[in-house]
Formats: C-alpha cells, structure tokens, sequence
C-alpha cells in the first residue's frame, strides 16, 4: 500500500495474490511464491492457475492438468484434458468421455458425463448433451427437460437463456419462460 516492492526476486511475468500465493513465470517454466517471494514448492510446470479453495488447477510439460494443494502436491492421481477451479467443494475436469463434477478429493461426484460442463452456481450447474444446454442439479439430474442454446447460472432463482432461433428470455428453475428479453 506504500508503493514499496514486496519481494526482490523478479520474472518474466507475475500475476496476482490469490490465497497469499501468486503465480509466476520465469525461465524454467510457472511456479508459486508466497507474499514475500519465496517459492512454495519445487515442481515447475507448464501452467499453473490462481488457488481457490486452497487448490489449484495446474498443467504439467506433458499437457496433463490436474489440482495441487497449497504445498503442491497432487491432490489426486488422475490427468485430465483440462480442469478448472474448484468452486463450493467441486471442480469441472475433461476426461476422454466427457466433462465432469469432481469433489475436493479429486472423487467422482455423480458418475455423469456431459459434452460441457459450468461449475455449481447456488447448488445448478450449466450442463450440455448433443441437444443443447440446461441446469443439473449435485446429482447431475436435469432439473427441467428444455434445451437451449445457451443458459447462465441461475441468480436469484432466475436464468437469462438464448433458444435455438436466437430468442433470448428468463426461465425459472423449472424451466418456464418468466419473460422474453427484446
């Protein structure tokens, strides 16, 4: 807040401090430092996202992503095509039959694939099959049987979708058009 650097180290790229962990860039590849530069573990990778949820989502220098923790070590034994942040205990992970919920311990948490995937957003998460996208409820139910062309999260029981002719309108969480949006 006085304009004084933190740390003397520098890189080729530093991003910003979630969880008193930044992520950086030098010549050997991406790694985290604590708030006054130090490193916080030994492995580099190729990738490295911001902590949330005290795990982080990271890209190893054979494309593999998986999640650390704070010391980061592999919180799982999985490799996945891509995995996102962890949001309310669950992140969205890509494996070779589809996108998933998995829990904080890396475990399935409901055996359902899906063609896309949004993570849980007030206890829905956006989901797509080969006909469109919709809501899942933890179980990975559709809570309605409509597809859309896209949907939001649902905020405040309220979601603003777009249909297949490019109608756009707000649906209540059992799927019925509240209003149309012009």
């Amino acid at each position: 807040t006085k304009g004084e650097e933190l740390y003397k180290q520098r890189y080729e790229r530093a991003f910003g401090f979630y969880y008193n962990r930044a992520a950086v860039i030098d010549g050997s590849g991406w790694f985290h430092i604590d708030d006054k530069g130090n490193r916080l573990c030994n492995d580099t990778f190729a990738w490295v996202g911001n902590y949330q949820e005290d795990k982080c989502a990271v890209r190893d220098f054979s494309n593999n992503y998986y999640h650390i923790d704070p010391f980061g070590k592999r919180i799982y034994n999985e490799n996945y095509f891509y995995v996102g942040d962890y949001k309310d205990g669950y992140a969205c992970v890509k494996t070779k039959e589809g996108w998933k919920h998995i829990d904080s311990k890396g475990s399935d948490l409901n055996n359902k694939r899906f063609e896309d995937l949004g993570i849980f957003h007030k206890n829905y998460a956006t989901a797509k099959d080969l006909n469109g996208w919709f809501h899942i409820s933890k179980e990975g139910v559709n809570i309605y049987s409509k597809r859309f062309h896209s949907v939001e999260p649902f905020y405040n029981g309220f979601s603003l979708v777009e249909d297949f002719n490019n109608q756009k309108s707000i649906i209540n969480e059992l799927g019925e058009v509240t209003c149309l949006i012009p």
